[in-house]
């Protein structure tokens, strides 16, 4: 059937007709909120590279956490800055430190908020790698009883789901493991399992403070270039005990997540990270584009490419508007 008995246009005619068959939406829930949690007390500091983002410490959170529920936000990922680093890392283990002070504060004030926690050592370490150093080496193995240990902290402070974020081979059966031994079966990993060694990442190092020190992160984090390694480092998580998959970056990672969203049927996560955020918020700022458009444009892709989830400094934002749309 063609022009003139077909015209698609009918179904653009008015909004209230385009929102009628809209095929893809997006939900407030779907939102994550990244929050970095520094130590010490009454902090609020500024992240130079990415605006209206800012790093709290655990009693500066309550209105940040008001805020995000207000608007219909019921997930934040946790993100620690200690105030001590060393080789090891280990203050990431300091049941103490800033994230599982926050969790244990968070779900005593508010229990219907979803904690995930990031697991990885890279803003613990002095040297700012995701594992432990052996030489110029970042030693694999060694590092998986740190990361189990570390969810351990975090799970035993309340966290709902733990992410690890390291890309070390192993590390969801490590931390599985660690968690059902120690009587939190129930707690819910959340595996950074395609993770790309992406240039998209640096606002995010200069909020946590963490970029490495020598070399880079490529012998861990994926090539680029690579599509079915993204796949098999997918399916082995799965085989590990991973409940949720993460692609990160989203958006230059799209092709990725549509053929992850094709080939598993666990529930899928996308990260809109610190780089594409700046980028949208840097354009905004200068008149070249619509921020709110463009914001709402992005995430509306990530969703349809399949997410089922999304992290996103935007997510406050976005929540608002789209409440607006309603």
């Amino acid at each position: 059937m063609a022009f003139p008995t077909e015209r698609p246009r009918r179904l653009r005619n008015s909004p209230s007709i385009r929102s009628l068959v809209r095929e893809n939406r997006l939900s407030p829930s779907q939102l994550v909120l990244p929050l970095f949690i520094t130590h010490g007390s009454n902090k609020k500091e500024e992240i130079r590279s990415m605006p209206d983002v800012f790093r709290h410490s655990v009693d500066r959170l309550p209105p940040v956490i008001k805020e995000a529920l207000s608007a219909g936000i019921r997930s934040v990922i946790l993100f620690g800055i200690p105030e001590n680093k060393d080789e090891s890392g280990s203050s990431a283990l300091d049941p103490e430190g800033p994230v599982p002070s926050a969790v244990r504060m968070l779900k005593r004030e508010f229990p219907e908020l979803v904690v995930i926690t990031d697991v990885c050592i890279d803003e613990y370490t002095t040297h700012g790698h995701c594992g432990l150093i052996k030489g110029e080496r970042i030693d694999n193995d060694s590092t998986l009883d740190c990361l189990s240990s570390m969810a351990l902290v975090h799970a035993k402070a309340g966290a709902d789901i733990v992410a690890p974020s390291d890309m070390m081979d192993g590390r969801v059966k490590a931390i599985r493991e660690r968690l059902d031994k120690s009587g939190f079966s129930d707690t819910i990993i959340l595996s950074y399992a395609v993770k790309y060694a992406s240039a998209f990442y640096g606002p995010f190092r200069d909020a946590m403070m963490s970029g490495p020190q020598f070399g880079d992160r490529s012998s861990y984090q994926m090539d680029p270039a690579n599509r079915m390694e993204a796949f098999r480092e997918a399916a082995m998580d799965i085989e590990e005990g991973a409940d949720i998959l993460m692609v990160k970056p989203a958006l230059p990672y799209l092709d990725i997540l549509r053929d992850m969203a094709g080939r598993f049927d666990l529930p899928l996560c996308a990260y809109q990270v610190s780089g594409e955020y700046a980028t949208i918020m840097a354009a905004g700022k200068e008149g070249w584009i619509d921020t709110d458009r463009a914001m709402m444009e992005s995430l509306l892709s990530i969703r349809r490419a399949g997410a089922t989830m999304i992290l996103t400094y935007f997510a406050v934002r976005a929540a608002r508007l789209l409440a607006k749309a309603e």
